[in-house]
This record gives structure tokens, sequence and C-alpha cells, in this order.
């Protein structure tokens, strides 16, 4: 029998600007849409940690991001 002692997720977001929107909104709703997702994740208790988070020249934002994976716990991962 085995059973999962750790488990994370290595993961790279890319938070797109929205088409059809003027620059300057779709770049206030990049940083809105980050912001919620980073209060999702502590709302639903999920352990993470931010490795990397990159404005683009375009005002997209990349995020590179470890976090807990189902409810497994995260060992040394995220220490």
């Amino acid at each position: 029998m085995k059973r999962v002692k750790a488990a994370c997720i290595c993961q790279t977001l890319h938070f797109m600007l929205k088409e059809g929107v003027a620059h300057d909104g779709a770049v206030a709703q990049v940083a809105q849409e980050v912001e919620q997702y980073k209060k999702n994740l502590e709302r639903n208790r999920i352990q993470y940690r931010i490795i990397e988070q990159t404005a683009q020249p375009d005002g997209s934002v990349v995020i590179k991001i470890i976090k807990q994976y189902n409810a497994c716990p995260v060992g040394d991962y995220l220490k």
C-alpha cells in the first residue's frame, strides 16, 4: 500500500490582458485578477508560495507559484 506523504504543484500562470478594453483598463483588470487569485487561495486555505511575479512589457503578469495539491500535506516544499 502507498500513501502520499507530501504533494505540491508548480505552475506558471499568465494573467493576460482582455481584448477590446482600453490598455490602462486592461492592466488594472489584470492587477485586480491577480489579487483576487491570491485571495481565493487564502480563502480556500490553500498553502502556496509565489516564486516569481513578473510584469510583462504589455502589462500582463506572469506568476510562478508552488501550491498545495488537493488537501495533501506540503512537507518541505513550501519552506
